[in-house]
């Protein structure tokens, strides 16, 4: 009796689940009461990062407790706090208290399996964005963000993101960034996040060239395998990217007071930038599918090269084995003139053997002529 496969082998045979495969992934207990901050799977334990800062003053820190960003948000006009790692939720859940934050927004928080979004919740945004990493381009980070009238709290899942460029243009001072309110903050770091897809979507394009050169020259059963990686990995981005488009439209659109005209002015150019980028996933998605049709149909040909050979052999020694059999019946050429006379000749095993060369030579040649061996003078079927 036959067994059914367990989910757990399948995931062993694949390397990947069903639910990374959909984008589709409900981790808190069903029925569950709403804004209950739990700790989902292993996580990074948190640092916080401070940058508090105005037109001509400017601190950056770390801090351990979230009193410290309290006192200093009462004596700057602009404050960053960027928390690197979500393995304390009770700290969350402080942040929460001491910047009046939505229990919904911080649940979204924890759960990092959101979609990009923007939702307004009174005297503060909540920002979702996904982010990419060069050295780890198949899986994407959740960046969430609160935005109020003088303070910007950023979650990250792990160290290491693309705000690099941020901080040194908020360390350096006599800019755009430390003279307007944390609206444009807020653009810059989406800018940065949705810039971060650029890097990537290059090394596809250099990966996509290589592939397309090594099928095109000699498919191998490995090279199937990698294109429905990427293929898989670029329906990812495509996920992760499309809802940007959706979420900065909206910040655009809808008329949130944190924003001003002037900041929204930016964020229709980083909205172009969403747009060019669902373009590239589009073209090399097309790219990949190209290649796997090209694969097919490059294996189907050099298949059909070797059933050629094949066939032009057997055809070349069907008559031949027709001669081998017809002599080898054996009739006594004694017992009647009918009976084979050719098998009393001399030199008759010769002549056969030179009646068989001479057919399989002719046989050569005329495949030669109509090109179906080497280059002949005239191709014709």
């Amino acid at each position: 009796m036959s067994k059914t496969p367990s989910t757990k082998a399948k995931k062993r045979r694949t390397g990947r689940s069903r639910a990374s495969l959909s984008g589709i992934k409900h981790v808190s207990e069903i029925g569950a009461q709403p804004g209950i901050l739990v700790q989902h799977g292993k996580v990074e334990a948190p640092k916080i990062q401070v940058f508090a800062y105005g037109a001509d003053e400017f601190i950056e820190i770390f801090v351990s407790d979230v009193d410290e960003v309290a006192a200093l948000r009462a004596k700057h006009p602009v404050l960053w706090v960027n928390v690197i790692g979500l393995g304390d939720v009770e700290q969350i859940g402080q942040f929460g208290e001491k910047f009046s934050l939505h229990r919904l927004a911080l649940e979204d928080v924890v759960n990092v399996h959101q979609r990009p979004k923007a939702e307004e919740y009174g005297d503060h945004i909540f920002i979702v964005a996904r982010m990419l990493h060069l050295d780890d381009m198949s899986d994407s980070e959740q960046v969430s963000m609160f935005m109020g009238s003088d303070f910007l709290l950023t979650f990250q899942e792990r160290t290491g993101d693309c705000f690099d460029g941020v901080r040194k243009r908020l360390r350096a001072g006599g800019n755009r960034i430390r003279s307007s309110p944390p609206d444009y903050l807020c653009y810059a770091l989406i800018d940065a996040i949705i810039d971060g897809y650029f890097p990537v979507l290059e090394r596809y394009g250099e990966i996509l060239e290589d592939l397309e050169d090594e099928v095109v020259g000699g498919p191998e059963p490995k090279h199937i395998q990698i294109l429905h990686e990427k293929k898989r990995d670029l329906l990812m981005m495509r996920r992760a990217i499309w809802p940007h488009r959706e979420m900065i439209n909206s910040l655009i659109r809808d008329e949130h007071t944190l924003f001003s005209d002037a900041t929204r002015v930016y964020l229709r150019d980083c909205y172009d930038h969403a747009v060019q980028l669902m373009d590239i996933v589009e073209t090399y998605r097309e790219i990949a599918s190209g290649l796997i049709d090209v694969y097919i149909s490059t294996v189907g040909a050099k298949m059909n090269e070797i059933m050629k050979v094949l066939t032009i052999i057997a055809t070349i020694f069907m008559p031949l084995g027709f001669l081998a059999g017809l002599y080898g019946m054996n009739f006594d050429p004694e017992a009647s003139p009918w009976n084979m006379p050719e098998l009393g000749l001399r030199y008759g095993y010769p002549v056969a053997l030179l009646v068989m060369f001479l057919l399989a030579a002719g046989m050569v040649y005329c495949f030669w002529r109509i090109g179906w061996i080497g280059k002949g003078p005239r191709r014709r079927v």
